[in-house]
């Protein structure tokens, strides 16, 4: 993660100093060439970039529905935490009525715990797609631009 946020600061700068060096260097029509190239690759750059990582959400949130993590608090530190808080019983044995009441109010946070854990996956598969869906056009678009002005390019010499 830390390695990412040195490299595009690095990337950017470097960038713009392509785009400096496309403006001062050569014609007119050459700097304003280097600079519509420049733009292109930003552009396919980014947003490959945030298509990769949609789909590396998407992966991540798709692992989370089908082999969702288990839920961390056993049976027995619900028991030892929550017994004495609600029923108020002081070193006294609980009743098996009780015990089962306990027991019932464990697995239904568990189930609660377990579909909120799934439906938050579900939400940020959602918008893990919204990361592909969202920039993938824009890059198919820049990316058949750069082919047609590659293949204008080489028609002229």
């Amino acid at each position: 993660m830390m390695v990412g946020a040195l490299v595009i600061p690095f990337i950017m700068f470097a960038l713009l100093g392509l785009l400096v060096i496309g403006v001062k260097g050569g014609s007119h029509q050459g700097g304003e060439e280097m600079i519509k190239n420049v733009y292109i690759y930003v552009v396919l750059f980014a947003t490959l970039m945030m298509t990769i990582g949609g789909s590396v959400a998407a992966f991540m949130a798709l692992a989370d529905i089908v082999a969702p993590t288990p839920y961390y608090q056993s049976y027995e530190d619900y028991r030892r935490w929550n017994v004495d808080r609600v029923y108020d019983l002081e070193g006294e044995e609980i009743s098996s009525q009780v015990a089962e009441e306990i027991r019932g109010q464990y697995d239904a946070m568990v189930a609660e715990e377990q579909q909120r854990y799934t439906n938050r996956a579900k939400n940020n598969l959602i918008k893990s797609f919204g990361w592909i869906v969202i920039p993938l056009p824009i890059f198919l678009y820049y990316s058949r631009k750069l082919k047609q002005h590659k293949h204008s390019e080489s028609q002229l010499t």
